[in-house]
């Protein structure tokens, strides 16, 4: 009865209730305009809600979270731009469609599928979560070492261009989530003799930096990218159509829920992998896939909706992120005093079940602004990048500030987001960064820990990880994993198995 409660509490209030209506509504709008990323928007949103009640910030980015997802497919249906990487998939049938005067018919379709999904990753949230965590209170300092290397490098084997550039990107995370004074000795690292270094540097500056103002000069380089205007026709979809894709979506819901579940992973991940899933499966569609076929915008949009769901299962249960969003949560909560982990569902049950109540209700205005609007929305996601370009970094600059109203890190937040520029030029992806920023900490202290009760012999630390049957099993996924990403090996075993 209590759970119930806790999940309707964002129902019952009204100023939750409009928080998170306000969240999904500006979601789908950031969403779909390409170069404002839900992950940039987010960053910057934590800044300026750090001082408020936890319940009140939660409503908000949930609800941009859910509504920014959903975004991205829509200008990737009616402009062939996809709002984001999420959406790309949605593009390859998605514009077809709107070139043959179906875009509406296509965007209500995604609605409604776009709904599905999102209800499907919370019910497996509310159900698997709840189970992780009592699983997870068997974790020591030994397993949380292990579940933070394997958080960075798995993120890192998802981005970029190579598992060795990500691998570099977490492992420099983790040195900035490492500058200041050591929590145990009390000595200086890495501040090189500057005072404004010994408190650290703050986990939301750096997200400002590598996600906000980063995609802002990355998207200096398509200040030209032309826009196709579309007519709007019918936008309510055909039950008929609904009920003929129905298993298509619950399919395709399933999958995302279980990629979004992997840290590391997302929305992106789990659109391309349906839409693959669906091209190989479905047999006789009306249209080949990447001409207009419905499947083909019904699966990735289902996906990247059930991924959501999924993503928070790893950041409440094991304090690891899903995705680079959850990754910002996570900061969020560490804000307000809360530590996202096994303990997370037992000291604080309300707060499990209001962020699936608040979820829930996020899909639910998502279902009613997706279906309304959708010819104003045309012209809004027109907005010369001429003044979205500066009015992100103004954005960025005034939510670095007000972290602690310190001016030095506006410096820092521009530094790291003209660093992340340059890493992007070169194939280097940001989200292992901003991962191994959270999570080089936990990391750090705990491998402390485990050293200490080795008597700092590190060959009686190798006996404890392999000794231990949950640390061992990681140990062992965790060289897997490694392994895959070695050429030789990779190919050997393909040769094995074949």
């Amino acid at each position: 009865m209590e759970n119930l409660i806790y999940f309707t509490t964002a129902w019952l209030d009204p100023y939750l209730m409009l928080l998170t209506a306000i969240g999904t509504f500006a979601g789908i709008y950031v969403g779909a305009i390409p170069g404002l990323s839900v992950t940039m928007t987010v960053s910057i949103l934590i800044s300026f809600t750090f001082k408020w009640d936890v319940n009140d910030a939660l409503a908000l980015i949930a609800g941009i979270y859910v509504g920014g997802v959903y975004g991205g497919g829509r200008t990737a249906i009616l402009l062939n731009i996809p709002g984001a990487p999420s959406a790309i998939a949605t593009a390859f049938d998605g514009y077809p469609l709107a070139k043959k005067g179906l875009a509406g018919e296509a965007i209500g379709l995604t609605t409604v599928m776009s709904f599905i999904g999102g209800m499907v990753g919370v019910l497996t949230l509310a159900i698997a979560a709840p189970i992780i965590s009592d699983f997870a209170i068997k974790f020591t300092s030994r397993e949380y070492m292990l579940l933070g290397i394997i958080g960075v490098l798995l993120i890192g084997t998802l981005s970029g261009e190579s598992f060795a550039k990500g691998a570099m990107a977490g492992a420099l995370g983790v040195m900035i989530g490492m500058i200041g004074l050591d929590p145990m000795t009390a000595k200086a690292r890495f501040t090189y003799g500057s005072i404004n270094l010994m408190g650290g540097v703050p986990y939301i500056v750096a997200m400002i930096g590598f996600f906000g103002v980063t995609e802002a000069l990355v998207q200096l380089d398509n200040l030209k990218l032309p826009y196709v205007k579309q007519k709007i026709s019918k936008i309510i979809p055909n039950w008929s159509d609904v009920k003929k894709y129905f298993k298509l979506a619950l399919k395709s819901a399933g999958l995302g829920t279980l990629i979004g579940a992997l840290p590391g992973t997302g929305g992106d991940i789990a659109a391309l992998i349906a839409y693959d899933q669906a091209k190989r499966t479905t047999k006789n569609p009306e249209v080949p896939f990447g001409s207009g076929a419905k499947e083909g915008i019904i699966a990735p949009e289902t996906a990247n909706n059930a991924a959501i769901g999924g993503a928070f299962i790893p950041m409440l249960t094991l304090g690891i992120p899903g995705d680079a969003v959850t990754a910002i949560i996570i900061g969020a909560l560490y804000i307000h005093g809360l530590k996202p982990g096994p303990l997370l569902l037992i000291e604080t049950p309300h707060l499990f079940w209001f962020i699936v109540g608040n979820l829930t209700l996020a899909n639910i205005f998502l279902l009613i602004f997706g279906l309304t609007g959708v010819r104003i929305f045309t012209k809004i996601v027109e907005c010369p990048k001429g003044i979205l370009i500066p009015l992100i970094i103004v954005l960025s600059s005034i939510g670095a500030y007000a972290i602690q109203n310190n001016p030095i890190h506006i410096a820092w937040a521009l530094g790291f987001g003209v660093f992340g520029y340059i890493l992007k030029k070169y194939g280097f992806a940001v989200g292992p960064i901003i991962l191994g920023v959270i999570l080089g900490p936990m990391i750090d202290s705990n491998y402390r820990r485990v050293m200490m009760g080795a008597d700092q012999n590190i060959s009686q630390f190798f006996v404890d990880l392999v000794t231990n049957p949950i640390s061992f099993v990681l140990v062992c996924f965790l060289l897997i994993m490694i392994g895959s990403q070695i050429n030789f090996i990779r190919n050997k075993t393909l040769k094995f198995l074949r």
